[in-house]
């Protein structure tokens, strides 16, 4: 027997695929991006509640129990990107619909996601709302901590972001984290919280170019007709790392991984990823960037699916590999 999934804000499936690839059933997930809905289908055959996470009353009867929740809840109100208002924005405040369904699944365990700077936003204070939720509300426990998709998923993409775990009824097990990533222990060794570890790091075994794909891609993703062009070719000289349009220049990524992908990445002339190949400059194509995340050889997106949705996507997702190993954690732990 399987323990049990179901996946909050799940995006088109990276956290799902996280805990699939460690031994766990999905047994549903909700979404409300109707374009994200329609990749997770194509990849997917579990149910999938589309729409706005208020409109679930009854998560449990609507839904069914699972033995974990996991929720990448929006990440814009803290985010040094958004405009970090924080539990004042409506999307900051979609943690605590989180908290609904944990509080009514009451499932064995639970993994939050989301950027690393929710962890000093608002003076911290975003963090102690959240722990107090968690622990004195809910009765689950408090495990915090930050991991770099480059370091702990052999991944070569900077993208650094907080998990939290949590389990059952272990509300005053709480291991706080320091300004080292350290967590300290004020716990029981024996109870869950206590076994559960962190995953370790990993030496990087991996280069741009195992997902970069090589040889000509389609024209439209080449700037060589662009009002960049020009600028581009004078500062990018070097093959074997990413490059990154920010509005007004070139910055080179010389620790030769790719940059933290972000939403609107494929949008515009800002954040864009840009590799110098022997057919000429251009962006990473929608493929290689759900490659720098990690992503299955077998996830595609539909046919007749937008880039710029592809990309946003892609900007929006997870680590597939560092979920990964934090769900086999956490089914060691249950």
């Amino acid at each position: 027997m399987k323990f049990t999934v179901g996946s909050l804000f799940a995006g088109i499936g990276g956290i799902c695929y996280g805990f699939r690839q460690a031994g766990f059933d999905i047994k549903w997930a909700n979404e409300w991006d109707k374009h994200s809905c329609k990749t997770y289908r194509h990849n997917f055959k579990h149910h999938l509640a589309e729409g706005d996470i208020n409109l679930i009353k009854n998560p449990k009867k609507d839904l069914g129990y699972v033995d974990v929740v996991t929720s990448g809840f929006p990440c814009q109100a803290f985010s040094i990107a958004g405009y970090r208002k924080g539990f004042k924005d409506p999307r900051g405040n979609l943690f605590f619909e989180t908290a609904r369904f944990i509080n009514d699944i009451k499932p064995k365990a639970f993994l939050l996601e989301n950027v690393k700077n929710m962890v000093t936003h608002d003076n911290r204070n975003t963090m102690r709302v959240i722990e107090n939720t968690i622990t004195k509300e809910l009765n689950y426990s408090f495990i915090p901590f930050i991991l770099n998709a480059k370091e702990y998923g052999n991944i070569p993409q900077t993208r650094e972001r907080i998990y939290i775990v949590g389990f059952k009824g272990e509300g005053d097990q709480v291991r706080k984290l320091n300004d080292e990533n350290e967590l300290n222990m004020y716990v029981d060794p024996e109870s869950k919280t206590g076994r559960f570890k962190i995953p370790s790091p990993l030496k990087m075994k991996k280069s741009i170019h195992d997902v970069l794909v090589s040889g000509k891609v389609d024209d439209k993703f080449y700037y060589d007709k662009t009002k960049y062009h020009d600028q581009l070719k004078r500062e990018m000289k070097n093959p074997d790392t990413i490059y990154q349009w920010r509005r007004v220049y070139c910055r080179e990524n010389k620790s030769n991984v790719c940059p933290t992908l972000t939403a609107n990445m494929g949008t515009g002339g800002h954040n864009v990823p840009l590799i110098l190949t022997k057919g000429g400059i251009r962006k990473l194509i929608p493929e290689e960037c759900v490659g720098f995340q990690g992503f299955p050889k077998g996830f595609k997106f539909p046919k007749d699916m937008n880039n710029s949705h592809c990309y946003k996507q892609a900007g929006n997702s997870v680590a597939v590999p560092v979920v990964k190993r934090i769900a086999t954690k956490i089914k060691y732990c249950l």
